[in-house]
């Protein structure tokens, strides 16, 4: 049995990333579409052979799951009307910005006893998510670096093409790229409390956290570099030795489809893909906006 999905949301990611995942996958019936810009959502719509809807009211009403790509707190808000609704979420990272509308959400989604999946894109991106597995099987870790600079906004220079957000330029590396790194760094030393948080120079963030089990780590994220500067990575120090984290080897619409499934098991109720490790799921997507919001407040009281 498939399970009939609907898109909100029409930009980039969506056309190159949503959409073709959720028309390639053999467990989705790709309702349709919507998206606040009409002639937008037209053209997805037709790009795949599906339907326009008119609101995002009538989406979810016509469908058994909720993908969204969109602004973290306008996805939220129509995440939490799915989840009230009764219909499972398929949804980005991060799930908001308001820790209060996180929780909402995660509330709304349980009461309804419905599944969701966040896509996380490293914990389902191989060959680091099977990586990811490993490590945080083998254990004895005692501290770790994760680094996500990227010259999204490179000085002196025009953005990369497509990444032009509000909400991107208003929050900065620490609400973009600061799930990435929380993923990563949680799968493996379990999960994390903020013990300091110090900006840099730009949107520069520089984060250090202790996890469950003693372990500690860091997280240096920032989107405003020179250009051709990038370093996306993360280095764990244990019993075994040392670990990298490898290179991304797939797409991210692939990456996508891993999602899916984890979503289609949890909704069949049989066993999460990823089971063992932290869950991909609104109450870890929620887990992850409580701390992105405390180091923002941290950052924000700090000196100059």
């Amino acid at each position: 049995m498939t399970m009939r999905i609907g898109l909100l949301g029409t930009g980039r990611w969506a056309q190159v990333t949503w959409a073709p995942a959720l028309a390639a996958h053999e467990g989705v019936e790709f309702a349709g579409v919507w998206g606040r810009r009409p002639e937008a959502a037209r053209e997805l719509a037709e790009a795949h052979g599906v339907r326009v809807y008119a609101s995002p009211e009538e989406l979810i009403a016509d469908c058994d799951a909720v993908a969204c790509a969109l602004p973290p707190d306008v996805q939220a808000e129509h995440a939490l009307a799915a989840a009230r609704g009764g219909r499972h979420l398929l949804l980005d990272k991060p799930l908001a910005t308001d820790p209060k509308l996180a929780r909402e959400v995660a509330d709304a989604a349980e009461a309804a006893g419905v599944a969701s999946a966040v896509f996380f894109t490293l914990r389902f991106s191989e060959p680091g998510a099977g990586w990811l597995r490993e490590q945080a099987g083998r254990g004895g870790w005692f501290v770790a670096r994760a680094e996500w600079i990227a010259a999204l906004y490179p000085l002196g220079g025009e953005p990369s093409t497509g990444v032009e957000s509000p909400w991107r330029r208003e929050k900065g590396a620490l609400w973009d790229v600061g799930p990435h790194a929380l993923s990563v760094l949680e799968t493996v030393l379990g999960e994390a409390r903020l013990l300091a948080a110090v900006r840099g120079q730009h949107d520069l963030v520089h984060l250090t956290l202790g996890h469950a089990g003693g372990a500690t780590s860091t997280a240096t994220l920032g989107l405003t570099a020179p250009p051709g500067v990038d370093s996306v990575g993360a280095l764990f120090l244990g019993e075994h030795g040392a670990a990298e984290l490898p290179g991304r080897g797939e797409s991210a619409a692939d990456a996508l489809g891993r999602t899916i499934d984890t979503l289609l098991a949890a909704a069949a109720g049989e066993t999460d893909p990823g089971a063992g490790l932290l869950p991909c799921d609104v109450r870890y997507a929620q887990h992850v906006t409580e701390l992105l919001a405390e180091a923002e407040r941290a950052l924000d009281a700090a000196p100059r």
